[in-house]
């Protein structure tokens, strides 16, 4: 059975591996544009692009993610209570102390992100603080560090920049069909010019679905493994169990929040838009909070 340090070392490969993949899928979309309207310098701009967009996902990609959120960075004299709670966690979890930020928002909800131990940031919503009791704020918090601890972090905020730049070009691609150039493709006299214009059509639809879909699937089961590895650092799986109830019930809306971004909280920020049934569970950036709960409830510390 795989332990807490196989699960880290893992996250590592497939940091690496998301990074190799989704350059390759943008210089094959750049590829196939470029075959679709001619031009060879699209190409280059899709190589040039893919390569900025893994350096930067790796280096920054954190710093773009908590400003999209609008948090603001505090100091233990801001907020003592919440710093403390952080710094008697860290201490147990054995790992140095991140920074803090919070998003000004009635939506109680939290985040951890950062490139490992040393870099890492804890990012918390005002509602969490107003609308949690000290237990359920610890249990959340615990599962924030846990991400950090089981190097979750670096996975899941690369993804976030990763698949925002994959919707972005794809968007371009879709604006630039809409606006010209397809029409001149199937009248060049080229005998592949159908087959090239239905690649290209396939890459500005798919690229973002696969982005997706490939977001979803990495973010569902390190959520049970921070679950777990957060209660074991309280030795109360009750308050994470209670503060997941009230996050989940809670339906205060968070006004900076994305698509690419919504995998990284504790529980979805996008209140009212997650369908029912065994069908959408395949596209939830989550695993449903009963099941979460349930497995809390069941443990024996």
């Amino acid at each position: 059975m795989p332990t807490l340090y196989d699960q880290a070392e893992s996250n590592i490969h497939k940091t690496w591996l998301l990074i190799t993949f989704f350059a390759v899928l943008l210089i094959g979309i750049g590829w196939v544009l470029s075959e679709l309207y001619h031009n060879f310098a699209i190409l280059i701009i899709a190589v040039i692009f893919s390569v900025f967009t893994s350096f930067y996902s790796y280096w920054y990609s954190d710093r773009l993610v908590i400003r999209s959120t609008g948090a603001r960075p505090i100091e233990k004299k801001d907020n003592p209570e919440l710093y403390r709670v952080v710094e008697n966690l860290c201490i147990t979890a054995g790992i140095p102390m991140p920074k803090i930020y919070i998003i000004p928002s009635q939506q109680p909800n939290a985040f951890a992100t950062g490139r490992d131990e040393k870099h890492a940031a804890v990012v918390v919503t005002q509602g969490l603080l107003d609308k949690l009791e000290r237990v359920e704020l610890e249990g959340v918090l615990s599962h924030e560090i846990s991400h950090i601890r089981n190097k979750d972090i670096l996975l899941g905020t690369v993804v976030a920049a990763l698949v925002g730049a994959i919707i972005m070009v794809s968007d371009i691609a879709l604006r630039v069909s809409f606006w010209g150039g397809l029409g001149e493709d199937s009248d060049s006299g080229r005998g592949g010019g159908w087959i090239i214009i239905v690649l290209g059509i396939l890459a500005i639809i798919l690229a973002p679905i696969g982005a997706t879909l490939l977001q979803l699937a990495i973010s569902r089961k390190r959520e049970f493994l921070a679950d777990a590895s957060g209660a074991l650092l309280t030795r109360y799986p009750e308050g994470l169990a209670r503060a997941l109830e009230k996050i989940s019930t809670d339906q205060a809306p968070m006004k900076r929040v994305g698509n690419s971004t919504a995998h990284l909280f504790i529980v979805s920020p996008l209140k009212g838009k997650q369908a029912r049934g065994w069908f959408a569970k395949l596209f939830m950036t989550h695993p449903p909070v009963e099941e979460r709960i349930k497995a809390l409830k069941g443990m024996k510390i």
